[in-house]
């Protein structure tokens, strides 16, 4: 039984990828600056798109084509279906960093992956969370 039990949640650990997509990107505008992963983003407005379904990179590109980035992420999941699409963002201090993308109607979302600035921000300084309406 808890082989079963290993393979199952095992099983289930790899499909979180997959389920984890936005599959006709997402629009969004920020008032200010961002980090996505090591690269600073200036206020303006982004879009997220994922080239592969099966991958855990997302690509946040300025929607005029100057700026974009590349960052993983991680599948994580919600309780209940997101009833928008958003766009959330861990502030330490004045510094934003791009944290989840949420799209509506899923259960799944895409957790960007920490950077060691980040991370170090997080042991210095209490984090405030907030998010923004992506379509």
């Amino acid at each position: 039984m808890k082989l079963f039990l290993k393979i199952a949640l095992a099983a289930t650990a790899l499909t979180l990828p997959a389920m984890a997509q936005i599959a006709n990107g997402m629009n969004f505008t920020t008032p200010f600056p961002f980090y996505a992963g090591n690269a600073k983003m200036p206020a303006g407005s982004y879009r997220i798109t994922q080239n592969d379904t099966n991958s855990d990179e997302l690509l946040v590109q300025s929607t005029d084509g100057k700026y974009s980035a590349f960052v993983d992420f991680i599948p994580t999941q919600a309780e209940q279906a997101h009833q928008q699409s958003d766009v959330t963002f861990h502030k330490y201090g004045e510094i934003e960093y791009l944290n989840r993308i949420w799209v509506q109607g899923q259960h799944y979302g895409m957790k960007v992956e920490p950077t060691k600035n980040e991370i170090k921000a997080a042991s210095t300084t209490s984090v405030v969370e907030h998010s923004i309406t992506g379509n």
